[in-house]
């Protein structure tokens, strides 16, 4: 069944005022907080009997699981990395004369759920009857971006009637297990737990692994600002509670501020955990609930200011690429290397919450506009610092050079499927692209020749090694690949992939000459490696059909029998909940942009016509299942001047999860393609593009919208860009004037350039 809108379109917020049970976890996706650190579903404080997802995550803490399949080759990985679920942070018991609130059971009146994505809080409201009282019930909650390690939660009840007494009990629970646990595994084990009359604390650490995987101890600590009379208090193994009562009378009032710290052995000595979360929260206490408010979201206005989106005229659009840009900075905004944005980010536990190429391809040109430039060299430094371990990967499957995995906590592939894991190799390439994207966006050269390069060389050297030459065609080619298209495992000479490995090779070639003879002769790069480089360049194959005048996605594809999506019955979609994979992978039905995305990649090397006929021939065929595939088409169909499905596939991407598009937002949000959005009016309806240095910018609006404007960072730049049905306008906000290009020509900016809107 297709879920759509669960919630109000309004612009900055996310409201309803059904408690939608029979949707519950779909709510709790959507509604997720987090600060990149630590965040949650949108689980309640209060007790819900009902099947839900509870989850609360910590960034860089996970668990090497062991891989369950029914057999194991050479080269596969020894573990599956896994984000894990960890203590339940917010929860806070309700009873009204001894009856507790039940969210699942109780029958509510004016029942409200808001997500303010402009502040950065969730809350909701209710009013409830227990044995004759009817009482309202208001809860708030926030993750702090100005102090990381901080949570608040806000309770507020009102009597409405005779007199009642109402009791609390705010508890920490590390009693929690992981949905995704192979045989109900418990990945958590007791260190300590304590409370007193004014504060509360547990302190949890990781099982012992086979793996040699150092284990991530937790400590959670809990102080009360409140009214009410505290009366008791408790520690278990991996929990602690408080309980307060408060007596009131008819439209009396009182409330409860529930603040927590989390710290990690990511940060801090074992045996200092537990103080410094004490310190941390004593801290907070201090400041109180109010003032830690005000700065998160005086924080969070600030970037607003450089990242929002304006849409005039189409309130889901505006809702959607809001909701997206919220979840994404939730998620990452690059205040630790560390760390990457992981594909469900704080909101599930699919995919093992681990790094994915997704970053590189769909978030790095979204960060590098709209945050400051260290947040994107941040996730460079990431791959950077884990090129050792690419080396492993690849020495594993008996091959030279570096092979970035395709999931990862530390740099070993981590990820329990053999035809991602051995096949997928295109990721390679993606990481080597993102490094082009960030030097030439940014101008910061010193990047190649510091990091950039020794990347750039493991990366082609392995390509260099997993080429074949077929001496019958004189060409070089690659078998044995999935390419982005993962309806089609294991498949010879996935042009994409092909076509990536020779731009990998090029770009590596032309960046060594950036790096200087040193660097060069450190990586003891050779002549005759280069030249077997540049003959792999000469002589790759890319199948191509001359009939149809298109690359085709690779040796075969047209012996298929082809046939539009459009021919599909409607029931049987989405594919990958109705037919076996054994069917899927036999059809003609692409899951993603294959072909078209070496064509975004690559937009500059290809003419308009050639663009034409490859997306009127693929476009067709692809079921849109992946959450990354959206952009991309909705950017080439821009470019294309097909407004129509440009903005059809705009409004998949924007609303993709607030819509339930792909019907599996229930298990988390699709945090990197949210990216998505962005792209698609940025580089899409924008026309925005920064091929050899140069900025540009060819905008349209959509006929439904009466206007749009965004801010990009560029080159120690701030420019706005505002589209309406008259005009286009580039300012100068911030730095040097600048050259770039309107609809093709230079203009010299010095601060508001106003053209004629010319879209046609």
């Amino acid at each position: 069944m297709y879920y759509n809108q669960l919630f109000d379109v309004d612009e900055w917020t996310l409201k309803t005022t059904q408690l939608h049970r029979e949707h519950i976890r779909l709510q709790e996706s959507i509604t997720s907080l987090g600060n990149g650190y630590m965040g949650m579903r949108g689980n309640f404080e209060e007790s819900y009997s009902g099947c839900h997802h509870q989850g609360t995550y910590i960034a860089g803490v996970w668990f090497p699981d062991k891989t369950r399949v029914g057999w194991w080759k050479i080269g596969y990985p020894d573990y599956f990395g896994k984000v894990i679920n960890t203590i339940n942070l917010v929860g806070l018991r309700v009873w009204i004369d001894k009856e507790e609130i039940d969210l699942f059971l109780d029958p509510l009146e004016q029942f409200q759920l808001e997500l303010d994505m402009k502040k950065a809080v969730l809350r909701h409201s209710y009013i409830v009857e227990k044995s004759g009282k009817k009482v309202k019930i208001e809860f708030e909650r926030f993750f702090s971006i100005v102090h990381k390690e901080i949570a608040a939660i806000r309770f507020r009840a009102t009597n409405l009637g005779k007199p009642a007494v109402i009791t609390l009990m705010p508890y920490l629970d590390g009693n929690v297990k992981n949905e995704d646990a192979n045989y109900d595994d418990m990945f958590w084990a007791e260190i300590h737990s304590e409370v007193d009359e004014k504060r509360a604390a547990v302190v949890t650490e990781t099982i012992e692994n086979p793996f040699g995987i150092p284990r991530f101890t937790v400590a959670a600590a809990m102080g009360c600002q409140t009214g009410a009379t505290r009366t008791s208090h408790k520690a278990e193994p991996l929990y602690a509670e408080q309980v307060y009562e408060k007596e009131l009378g008819e439209n009396e009032s009182f409330g409860l501020d529930k603040i927590v710290s989390v710290t990690t052995s990511r940060d801090y000595e074992k045996d200092t955990l537990l103080p410094r979360a004490y310190e941390l929260l004593g801290e907070a206490l201090e400041s109180g609930y109010d003032e830690l408010f005000q700065e998160h979201a005086a924080a969070w206005q600030k970037r607003w200011e450089k990242a929002d989106v304006r849409i005039s005229g189409d309130p889901e659009a505006q809702q959607g690429i809001r909701f997206n840009l919220f979840q994404l900075f939730s998620t990452y905004y690059g205040d630790d290397p560390r760390l990457n944005i992981g594909p469900k980010g704080f909101t599930g536990e699919k995919y093992g919450g681990a790094t994915y190429w997704d970053t590189e391809a769909y978030a790095v040109p979204m960060y590098l506009s709209v945050a400051p430039p260290q947040v994107t060299r941040n996730l460079l430094l990431y791959r950077y610092h884990q090129l050792p371990q690419a080396y492993e990967n690849a020495k594993k499957l008996g091959l030279k050079g570096a092979l970035y995995p395709m999931v990862t906590f530390t740099g070993i592939e981590c990820h329990n499927e053999w035809e991602i894991t051995f096949e997928e190799i295109h990721r390679n390439g993606a990481i080597a692209y993102a490094i082009y994207n960030y030097v030439n966006y940014t101008g910061d050269k010193e990047y190649i020749s510091q990091y950039g390069i020794d990347v750039l060389v493991g990366i082609s050297r392995f390509f260099a090694d997993r080429v074949h030459f077929s001496e019958r065609k004189q060409k070089y080619m690659i078998h044995g690949v999935t390419g982005p298209n993962e309806y089609e495992n294991n498949v010879n000479n996935n042009w994409y992939t092909n076509r990536i490995a020779v731009w990998t090779l090029k770009y590596t070639i032309a960046s060594l000459d950036d790096a200087g003879n040193e660097k060069a002769k450190a990586l003891n790069i050779t002549e005759e490696e280069l030249a077997h480089w540049q003959d792999i360049i000469d002589r790759m194959y890319f199948p191509y059909d001359e009939k149809l005048g298109i690359f085709l996605q690779q040796d075969g594809f047209l012996d298929k029998p082809i046939q539009p999506v459009s021919a599909i019955p409607k029931e049987d979609l989405p594919l990958n909940q109705h037919w076996s994979w054994d069917r899927i992978l036999r059809s003609c039905y692409i899951k993603q942009a294959d072909v078209l995305q070496g064509f975004y990649f690559f937009n500059d090397e290809f003419t308009m016509e050639e663009k034409r006929r490859h997306f009127e021939f693929y476009e067709p065929l692809t079921v849109h299942e992946s959450s990354l595939s959206p952009c991309v088409h909705a950017i080439l169909a821009a470019e294309l001047r097909k407004e129509d499905k440009a903005v059809e596939l705009y409004k998949r991407t924007s609303r993709l999860d607030l819509d339930n598009y792909n019907h599996d937002t229930e298990d988390g949000l699709h945090i990197t393609s949210m990216t998505g959005s962005w792209l698609a009016i940025v580089h899409g309806f924008a026309g925005m593009r920064t091929f050899h240095e140069t900025l540009s910018f060819a905008p349209f609006l959509p006929k439904e919208w009466d206007e749009y404007a965004f801010k990009i960072n560029y080159r120690h730049r701030l420019l706005e860009v505002k589209v309406n049905k008259k005009h286009v306008s580039v300012s100068l906000l911030e730095g040097e004037p600048l050259e770039l290009k309107l609809y093709g020509e230079f203009i010299h900016l010095t601060n508001t350039y106003t053209k004629e809107y010319e879209w046609s």
